[in-house]
C-alpha cells in the first residue's frame, strides 16, 4: 500500500491511538463509567479499542487507506 501519512500526522495518530486504547482499558476496568447498559459497559470500550488500534496501525505503516480513496495525502512528494 501506497504511504500518504506525514510525519506530523503519523505522529498524532500514534499519539491518539495510544490514549484511546488506554480509554478503552480504563472504561472496560470499570475505573470510569460512561453509564450503565450494554452500549456504555461493551461496545464503547470496543469502539474505543478498535479506533485507536486503526490509528496506531495507520500511524506506523504511514498508509491510511480513507485517505487513499479521496485521493488525499500528508505525505511530501520524495520522502
Amino acid at each position: 500500500m501506497e504511504r500518504n501519512v506525514g510525519s506530523t500526522d503519523r505522529l498524532v495518530r500514534l499519539a491518539l491511538g495510544a490514549v484511546l486504547l488506554v480509554a478503552a482499558a480504563v472504561v472496560a476496568a470499570g475505573v470510569v463509567s460512561l453509564g450503565s447498559g450494554t452500549v456504555a459497559t461493551v461496545v464503547a470500550p470496543l469502539l474505543l479499542a478498535v479506533v485507536g488500534l486503526v490509528m496506531l496501525v495507520t500511524g506506523y505503516t504511514q498508509s491510511c487507506p480513507a485517505y487513499g480513496l479521496i485521493g488525499m495525502r500528508t505525505l511530501r512528494r520524495g520522502q
